[in-house]
């Protein structure tokens, strides 16, 4: 980046996005399963870890998400994609109707649901919400979970799915 380049203002959106895009996130799944029987889910892709003490987990969720409301009052799955889960990651962000369409998700007993393959599942409620702009930053506590970090994750970078990179020195 060229330091002679001048400053963007903030209240340009498409300058906002451009710079927010240059930092990687994990992508995560949120889903559950009603009492019906009906699987509700999203993508996430502003996921981070909190804290280890108590466990926390947070994610961001638009103010408009109709999804949202569904999940929230709920055990919940969150399961963090692996590399080769791109189109999942994508279907579970598009019309609700057609998010679980082909594939067959994992299911606990108190109704939290998972996708098959990802790199860890967590078990989480609601700890927290609180505003921010046009989203809602949520923490969620981790009651239970299950990992293999030799599962590469998916990651969101430049606005595209990408891979890591293992380099060593």
């Amino acid at each position: 980046m060229n330091p002679d380049t001048p400053l963007d203002a903030a209240a340009d959106p498409a300058a906002l996005k451009r710079a927010y895009s240059c930092f990687p996130s994990g992508v995560v799944a949120v889903c559950r399963q009603q009492s019906t029987g009906e699987h509700v889910g999203m993508s996430a892709s502003a996921f981070t870890t909190v804290s280890l003490d108590p466990p926390l987990v947070s994610i961001c969720v638009r103010r408009e998400s109709t999804t949202w409301p569904q999940l929230r009052d709920a055990e919940l799955g969150i399961s963090v994609f692996a590399t080769d889960q791109g189109a999942a990651a994508r279907q579970l962000a598009g019309p609700p109707a057609d998010r679980f369409t082909g594939w067959r998700p994992l299911v606990e007993p108190s109704g939290a649901l998972f996708i098959p393959g990802a790199a860890a599942h967590l078990v989480c409620t609601v700890a927290s919400e609180i505003p921010g702009g046009d989203h809602t930053v949520v923490l969620l506590q981790i009651h239970a979970l299950r990992s293999d970090p030799g599962v590469d994750p998916l990651v969101f970078h430049a606005s595209t799915f990408r891979a890591l990179e293992a380099r060593r020195g």
